[in-house]
């Protein structure tokens, strides 16, 4: 399982993009995302009460996992998705996500007076390069666009922030906690930041189609029990860091899958990216 998690991790994550340019088309981004995740939660719930796991106690530890579940879901796809309705290009947020690993690493050593090695430092800043040249295309033609405006570059960047903090709380006392029970508890915080930006930004937008229901199923199943499940999972074994550097590889592998999916273009700038990306990701992991 170490060895597989991550990869497979990456392939889960990278996805996502594919999922969120589908769902536009068939409703509305925020509301598809609150039912998204109350049905995470419940399902999550349902595990637990099946397998007679422990159920997080006490108000304090309770509060905490609402928090987490906040940050890590709710206030990351909830502005980032308003950023992107706003008009902010895709590659310009993928961008933005690839800063990820460095403020992880920043709160780590700044705040939790850790010490990264220089090969680590080096492994970030060439995997950021990768991810750069494998979106310099995208950004190219995003130069000036409506959506790149101060709020709404805040929103991106804070979105970034909120998955950033969020992820390393899972190693604090909650890592202790049984993963169905945590996750179900924690969802129930992002539902209610996602239901709040439903009933603020969002409008009754949902054609019910089968390929919108597809989209949801694979939403719920995939990247949040899969994809959510294994990067807290990876945060509770693993450095920050290391974890986080592994967000490098997706943009470059969105890029593959949308060249491979959607016909989009390729070009040998990208195709460099790609190998320095996942190069700066295995020096940063070592």
């Amino acid at each position: 399982m170490t060895a597989i998690a991550p990869l497979l991790f990456v392939v889960i994550w990278s996805t996502g993009f594919l999922v969120g340019r589908g769902v536009s088309a068939h409703a509305d981004p925020f509301w598809f995302l609150a039912v998204r995740f109350i049905g995470v939660a419940v399902l999550f719930g349902a595990a637990a009460l099946w397998a007679r796991v422990p159920w997080p106690r006490g108000p304090r530890r309770i509060a905490l996992h609402l928090v987490a579940g906040a940050l890590m879901s709710g206030l990351y796809v909830g502005p980032s998705w308003w950023a992107m309705a706003q008009g902010l290009p895709s590659g310009v947020m993928a961008l933005i996500g690839a800063l990820q690993p460095l403020f992880t690493a920043l709160i780590a050593v700044t705040l939790l007076g850790g010490r990264l090695r220089a090969a680590t430092w080096a492994g970030l800043a060439l995997g950021f390069s990768g991810v750069a040249m494998v979106l310099w295309p995208r950004l190219a033609v995003s130069a000036g666009a409506a959506g790149l405006t101060l709020p709404v570059l805040l929103a991106a960047a804070g979105s970034i922030l909120a998955l950033t903090v969020g992820s390393m709380v899972q190693k604090s006392p909650l890592a202790a906690g049984d993963l169905r029970s945590a996750s179900a508890v924690q969802n129930v915080g992002a539902v209610t930041v996602l239901v709040f930006m439903a009933l603020v930004f969002g409008e009754p937008r949902w054609d019910g189609s089968p390929l919108l229901w597809g989209y949801l199923a694979y939403a719920v199943l995939v990247l949040s029990i899969g994809g959510a499940t294994l990067l807290i999972w990876l945060m509770r074994h693993g450095e920050a860091t290391r974890t986080a550097a592994l967000v490098l590889a997706v943009p470059p592998l969105s890029a593959l899958q949308a060249w491979w999916i959607f016909g989009e273009t390729l070009t040998g700038l990208q195709i460099v990216g790609f190998v320095v990306a996942i190069l700066g990701v295995a020096l940063a992991r070592r």
